[in-house]
């Protein structure tokens, strides 16, 4: 964990996690990061939804190549910035029943609760810790929150490929008020239904993680990536989670989203 902490204070999300049509000739700053706002703005309306719920497989790749294999549900509730989210794994027996209670909030960061069942405790995710790896996996607690489009400047860098797909190239620079371990991000935004295809997050003006989205298909109106990959470029490793039973817009309770419902088994 030691190790982790050192990786330096620097933006995600994920994960969760993150421009207009180029015109021809010379765009005021002004207009950009306004643009750009705009865009996200946009991607942002376009995954809105009562709920969602989940079943992921977590597969974590250490620099050597060895393989551990985690599985995990996840249930949301609320809109962006001010959504509800417990993430409860499934397997291996190890893990089994450690939950997460995450509270994301439109103005600061999220409160965070994990239950360990093991020894009956629950412990609140301190700010300075949010940069540690979330139970071995590639993804840190703070990759683990749900930005609202405030929380953020923009500025729009132009135009890329990603895998021949036309995209928005966008930089994301977190406000004062939202404490971050990451500096700045830069995200890969697709022209055609405004679903993210890939986030490299920095410490300073170093890449930390990188993160792609795969297997993007319509789920119910909302554009789905159903494999989200995150590489850690310190560390070598990388964590693939891989989305099954994706549901949105279910009928979930309030109740189910407290501290006293995640000790619950």
């Amino acid at each position: 964990m030691n190790d982790d902490r050192q990786d330096g204070r620097a933006l995600a999300a994920v994960w969760c996690v993150l421009a207009v049509v180029l015109l021809v000739g010379r765009v005021a700053p002004v207009r950009a990061a306004d643009d750009a706002r705009q865009i996200v703005l946009e991607a942002q309306k376009r995954t809105d939804s009562v709920s969602q719920r989940y079943d992921g497989i977590l597969q974590t790749f250490d620099a050597k190549g060895k393989a551990t294999e985690k599985r995990w549900t996840q249930d949301r509730i609320g809109a962006h910035g001010k959504s509800k989210v417990v993430i409860r794994f499934t397997a291996p027996a190890e893990v089994k029943g450690v939950a997460l209670l995450i509270v994301n909030h439109p103005d600061r960061s999220s409160d965070q609760w994990m239950w360990t069942p093991a020894i009956e405790r629950d412990r609140r995710i301190a700010l300075q810790d949010r940069s540690t790896r979330f139970f071995g996996t590639d993804f840190s607690f703070e990759d683990l929150e749900e930005r609202d489009v405030d929380q953020d400047d923009y500025t729009l860098l132009g135009s890329e490929a990603v895998d021949g797909v036309d995209c928005w190239k966008i930089q994301s620079v977190p406000k004062p008020s939202k404490a971050s371990q990451y500096t700045k991000a830069i995200m890969w935004v697709r022209k055609d239904n405004y679903a993210y295809v890939k986030a490299e997050s920095y410490a300073k003006e170093q890449i930390v993680r990188r993160l792609t989205y795969g297997q993007i298909s319509n789920v119910q109106g909302i554009w789905t990536a159903r494999e989200l990959t995150m590489t850690d470029l310190k560390r070598g490793s990388v964590t693939r989670l891989t989305l099954d039973k994706v549901e949105y817009n279910l009928p979930l309770k309030e109740d189910d989203f407290t501290l006293q419902a995640i000790r619950r088994p």
